[in-house]
């Protein structure tokens, strides 16, 4: 499994807008279905009132990599100036 985590830093007052859109737009069921999706969540800060994290699982790296790919998230790319400010990207592997 290969699972990558992402932190975004949201205008201020924007972070439940960002995500509602997403999930509007369809952009969050597009990724769940996808091929290789294990998991697909967005967990909102309670120190930050700004700050979203992504965790994603993968069945491969490869899998991960055709999703950025996809249509949906060329969509997602051009919402996200609208409501995230700085993205940060990490990966792990589960065992």
């Amino acid at each position: 499994m290969y699972t990558i985590y992402v932190v975004f830093e949201c205008v201020p007052g924007k972070r439940e807008e960002y995500i509602k859109t997403l999930k509007e737009e369809g952009i969050v069921d597009e990724v769940r279905k996808e091929d290789g999706c294990i998991r697909y969540d967005y967990y909102f800060s309670e120190k930050n009132e700004n700050e979203i994290l992504l965790i994603e699982a993968w069945e491969s790296k490869k899998h991960q990599e055709i999703h950025i790919e996809q249509p949906h998230m060329a969509k997602l790319r051009e919402l996200k100036p609208e409501f995230v400010v700085s993205t940060k990207l990490g990966e792990f592997e589960l065992k």
